[in-house]
Formats: structure tokens, C-alpha cells, sequence
């Protein structure tokens, strides 16, 4: 069914659709009010797109919808299959791991804190996610080292003896294994626990010294003792942490600073006044994003699996679709969430505070891209200035075919790293389909195959695709990586004769001056490309012409082809062989053997086998 016919059974509900290019891969996710409605307005004539829509539009070849209940559900299914997929024109996250998160499992008798990549439906306590390992692994030591939690997976209360482990003796465990603590007083030690990753200090100082007060009154001072050193390392921690504001509020205050297709987002944690913590994330933005699409991206990609909401979060400027995000977060907390976008006062100085911050994250970011640059090989930068590429062509992969009158049909691809040879990542072709003399066919196919694989495990495409040949090679390439909708790859052909560079989309060849480095290095990647098919098809040639010699002898079929070769190592090793040895071959029986000895010897076969015929007579007679 083409894209009109489907364009008529629409339903007007809410829900996701994601746009397919003609190899059906995802290119953009979106969702809708009614899909209906926002799909057709895509595809009519005439329409007002932005720019990168209607690239993207242009691009579609085929559409998918989901149906949700409501247009929430449509926004968090539209948040993971984004998160899932990296669409092309869809604004990603730069880095693809998952960041880790502190699970504590309340629902265990004894509860453990434990760190997690993923938040799982178990109603266990999630914190985070946090972008900085150095900031979780100071959480977790100030935890440890204040609560007396185990770590130990036991299943408790244990069936038979346990012995206990170092944290006990070193007093970071109450030993629950040994049953030195009661289930009850247990779960209190985790509620301070929950307060403290919640950031609630204040709140868990009065709890703690409450709690100290009473033990001292019921004269339990040992009790007591350990409650007033947790109280003092949390008024350490409290001490540590900058006051913000003097109201004791809860609030999140997220903005960002992006040059070109970079961004970098930062979000500072206020729980109960205080900053608890500071995340940052790097995107890449596809062209033509506008700052309230990125900023509804942005907080789908911070909240989509954060356990932590508060009730008020500051941010920059108005955001896409910001009533349908606070209805989403407020479900997701179980209380009201606004977005507040201040003009002035103490909330527009903190998103100043966070601007700043995010400009500084951006600026090492671009320096350090500087800093690369200047390490690049003149070559590669001399390319990138002489064929107007976007970066340079730090990742160079070449092409070359190899066969002769159409035998033995063989592909290469080189691979060149700042201007040098990586060849852990050279690959060999051997041609599958039967093209003849064809060296376009086989040159697509190469293409197709090696960028057909790329796509599927999601791997990097190179900076610059080079084929070895003229304008047929080049519209080869081109051919292949247009199916497979890479068509934006740079690529070019440099022939042999007069190092003539061809360029998509240009009648003539362009000549690069004689002593630049960008023409040097380009010679070099084409000719290793060609001297790896050459070395390559010499090797198939050989194995080829082993083979069709002994396959012609009489009772020498494939596998005493391969017991032969494998016996003696070589063609060379077989002709040399006496009949007593070809006989002793796994496989060879005695006639077989006087025929390859007769093949390679003539005149001595011919001996060997009449003494061999004699020999039978006279043992008949």
C-alpha cells in the first residue's frame, strides 16, 4: 500500500507515527494530537514545513502508526522509541550509554543499595540518573559511611549459619545476617537513607535527632552515640552543600548553550533549599532546530527515566507542548509539577548561574575539537580545504575491484585513520553475483554490502568514501548509497592515468596541485586499496589452480584434494611425494595414489604401474 492509500484510513486518535525511508529504516519519530490530521498536512502540497521536515518528508517512503490512549502515553512511547532508535532528524543524545542509577529495594526484608543501568517496575526506590560517575561514587561512600546498610545479595532472614563478611567487623554492616537488628529498626535506617539520596537533609537531621533524644532518654547510649555521629556527618555533608535559596523548596533548573549542531545542557538539583548535585548532556542537533523543540526534547530525555521529580522546574523560556510535559511529569511524580520560566528575581539569576555553566561545558567541548584538528595530518586537512568537505576525512575508506576476464571477481576496502593505515579494519569481498566483465556492477555490490552491514550494527560512517576509477565507478558508488539512503556520504573516484579526482555532481575532473599532501595521501589510500584486491585475488587465483590440477586426476575428488594438500602443505609438496607416502594419506587408497603419482611423473608412473600390474598377475597366478 503507497503512502496515499495509507494517508485515507488514518484514525484521529492520538498516538506515534515514524517515517521510513525506502529500506525502512526509521528517519523521524513524532507523535500527535490526531495522527490523521498531522500526517496528512505532511504529505499535502503546498504545505509550510521547516526545512529539515521537509528534507525529511522528501526522504519518506513509507509510514508506521501506533495508537495510544492519550497524548501522554503517545509522548513517552515517542520518548523511548527516540532513545531506541537515534532517528536522523530527530535531536539525540550524543553518547549512547545508559547512565547509572541508585536503587534502594524496599521491598526486600532488609534492603540494599545497589547501582543499576535501568529502572525496572519492582517497586524499588530509584535515584538519578546520574551523568557523573565521580558524583555517584561520592554519594554512595557518604552513604556507606554514615548508614550501616548491607551490600551483601543474601537472601534474608537466612534459612541456615552465614558467616559474616568485613563490613561487619569493620562496622559499615549491623551484622542483620547475624541477627543483630530487628526488621523494624532496620527500616529505619533506610528511611534516613531515603531522605539523604533525596537530598532532605534538614528534614533527616530532625529525624536523626529525634531519634538520638529518644534513645538517650531510654538510657540505650550506645544507641544514642551512633545516632549523634550519623547527625554529624550529615550536618558535615549539609554544610557542604551551597544554599541557593532560603526557602526550603524542591526544585530542578535546567538551560543550555549550543554553537552549530553541539548543545549542552545542564541541570541543577535544589532539594530543600540546598544544590544537591549538577548534571550536564551533550546532544547533536539536527539543522534547523528550534529552541522550544530542543528544550521539549531535552526534558523528555532528563525525565524519561529519572525517579526524581520535584515539584518546579525552572527553565530558559517557554517549551513545545510545556502543558502536555507538566501533565506527563505530574503523573510520573504523583504531584504537581509546573514550569516556570522566570524574567527576574533569585529563579532568573539560578538559570543564569546554569546558562554559564553550560557555556563553559561548550567551550572545552569546541576546544578540545580544536585541539584535535590541529593534530590531524596536513593531508587530511589539506582534503578537507581542496574538496569543500563539512569536517575532515579523519576516517578514509577506498574501494578497488580485481579480476581477470571476469574470473575470480574480488573486492577490497582500506581503511585509513588520520591519514595513516588501520588494518584491523581492511575487508575483502569476494563478488557473489555473476556480473562478467562488469566492474560498476561489482563495485556496487562491494558498496552495498559493506555500508549494508554498517547500518545494521549501527556503526560510524566514514568522513570520506574513495573509490579507485573514473566517473562509472563513482556513479556506481553513488548508485549503491543512494539505495541504502546514505546518499549525503562524500565520496569521490581518483583514476589512475592522470590522478584525475571526480566529484559528484560535476562534469569534469578536478586535478589537485602536484606536491599537495591531500593528493599524496589519496594516492596512497588507492593504492594500498589496490595492492590489497591484488593480493587477494592471487591468492583465490592460486588456491583455484591447485585445485582444478588435482581435481583433473582420475579418483581425486574435493576431500583427497584437501587430504593431499593438507599432507603435504603444497602442490609443490604432492608433486614431490613418493607412492609409498601418497598412499599413506588419510583417504588415498593404492590406485588413487599411482594416478597422482603417474600425473606428475609420467614416466616413472608408467614404471610403477606396470610393476604394480605384474606384481598383481604373478600373486593371481
Amino acid at each position: 500500500m503507497n503512502i496515499k492509500e495509507k494517508l485515507k484510513n488514518l484514525p484521529r486518535s492520538p498516538g506515534v507515527y515514524i517515517m521510513r525511508d525506502g529500506r525502512g529504516r526509521p528517519l523521524y519519530i513524532g507523535k500527535a494530537k490526531s495522527l490523521s490530521h498531522r500526517l496528512r498536512y505532511y504529505f499535502q502540497e503546498g504545505s509550510k514545513l521547516p526545512p529539515r521536515i521537509r528534507a525529511m518528508v522528501s526522504k519518506a517512503e513509507d509510514f508506521e502508526v501506533i495508537i495510544t490512549d492519550s497524548e501522554i502515553e503517545a509522548l513517552i512511547l515517542e520518548a523511548n522509541l527516540i532513545k531506541e532508535n537515534k532517528p536522523r532528524y530527530n535531536v539525540n543524545l550524543k553518547d549512547d550509554k545508559r547512565y547509572p542509577l541508585i536503587k534502594v529495594t524496599v521491598g526486600e526484608n532488609f534492603p540494599r543499595v545497589i547501582v543499576v543501568r535501568k529502572a525496572e517496575r519492582d517497586g524499588a526506590k530509584y535515584f538519578g540518573p546520574y551523568t557523573s560517575a565521580k558524583s555517584m561514587r561520592w554519594t554512595l561512600r557518604m552513604l556507606r559511611r554514615i548508614f550501616p546498610m548491607r551490600s551483601c545479595s543474601q537472601s534474608l532472614p537466612a534459612k541456615g549459619e552465614i558467616k559474616p563478611c568485613l563490613n561487619f567487623y569493620i562496622k559499615r554492616c549491623l551484622g542483620v545476617c547475624q541477627g543483630n537488628v530487628s526488621q523494624v529498626d532496620y527500616h529505619k535506617i533506610v528511611d534516613g537513607v531515603l531522605l539523604f539520596l533525596s537530598g532532605k537533609n534538614r528534614i533527616l537531621e530532625e529525624h536523626l535527632k529525634r531519634a538520638m533524644e529518644e534513645a538517650a532518654r531510654l538510657q540505650n547510649f550506645e544507641l544514642a552515640a551512633k545516632f549523634r555521629d550519623q547527625l554529624k556527618a550529615v550536618e558535615k555533608v549539609t554544610q557542604s552543600q551551597i544554599i541557593v535559596t532560603q526557602k526550603e523548596v524542591d526544585r530542578d533548573i535546567i538551560s543550555y548553550a549550543w554553537q552549530g549542531r553541539d548543545a549542552v545542557a545542564v541541570l541543577f538539583k535544589v532539594r530543600g533549599g540546598a544544590m544537591v548535585g549538577r548534571e550536564h548532556f551533550y546532544f547533536t542537533l539536527p539543522s534547523g532546530v528550534g529552541e522550544r523543540e530542543f528544550l521539549a526534547s531535552l526534558l523528555k530525555r532528563i525525565y524519561l527515566n529519572s525517579a526524581d521529580i520535584p515539584k518546579e522546574i525552572i527553565l530558559p523560556q517557554e517549551v513545545e507542548e510545556g502543558e502536555l510535559i507538566a501533565d506527563w511529569l505530574t503523573g510520573r511524580r504523583g504531584g504537581k509539577v509546573i514550569l516556570v520560566f522566570p524574567l527576574r528575581g533569585e529563579r532568573a539569576k539560578l538559570i543564569g548561574m546554569a546558562k554559564e555553566n553550560a557555556q563553559l561545558l561548550l567551550d572545552e567541548l569546541l576546544q578540545e575539537r580544536a585541539k584535535t584538528r590541529e593534530r590531524l595530518a596536513p593531508g587530511v586537512l589539506a582534503l578537507q580545504l581542496h574538496l569543500h568537505l563539512e569536517r575532515p576525512p579523519r576516517r578514509i575508506e577506498a574501494f578497488d575491484i580485481s579480476n581477470i576476464m571476469g574470473s575470480d571477481c574480488v573486492g577490497s576496502m582500506v581503511t585509513f585513520l588520520n591519514g595513516r593505515p588501520h588494518k584491523g579494519s581492511y575487508r575483502r569481498f569476494k563478488i557473489r553475483a555473476d556480473f562478467g566483465q562488469d566492474d560498476y556492477g561489482m563495485m556496487r555490490e562491494v558498496i552495498r554490502r559493506r555500508y549494508e552491514r554498517v547500518l545494521a550494527e549501527k556503526g560510524d560512517l566514514p568522513d570520506l568514501v574513495l573509490v579507485d576509477g573514473g566517473k562509472g565507478q563513482l556513479s556506481a558508488a553513488k548508485e549503491a548509497l543512494k539505495g541504502l539512503g546514505i546518499d549525503e556520504q562524500p565520496v569521490i573516484a581518483l583514476a589512475k592515468r592522470l590522478d584525475e579526482v571526480f566529484l559528484p555532481g560535476k562534469a569534469e575532473s578536478i586535478m589537485l596541485p602536484k606536491d599537495s599532501p591531500a593528493l599524496r595521501l589519496i594516492q596512497r589510500v588507492r593504492d594500498e586499496a589496490h595492492r590489497f584486491a591484488v593480493s587477494y585475488h592471487r591468492v583465490l587465483r592460486k588456491k583455484r589452480t591447485i585445485k582444478s590440477e588435482l581435481g583433473e586426476i582420475e579418483g581425486v575428488g574435493r576431500r583427497r584434494e584437501r587430504a593431499l594438500l593438507t599432507a603435504f602443505g603444497s602442490l609443490e609438496g604432492v608433486k614431490r611425494a613418493e607412492l609409498a607416502q601418497l598412499e599413506k594419506v588419510k583417504g588415498m587408497d593404492r590406485k588413487a595414489a599411482k594416478n597422482v603419482y603417474a600425473y606428475f611423473h609420467p614416466q616413472k608412473g608408467k614404471m610403477a604401474v606396470s610393476r604394480g600390474q605384474g606384481s598383481a598377475f604373478n600373486e593371481q597366478g
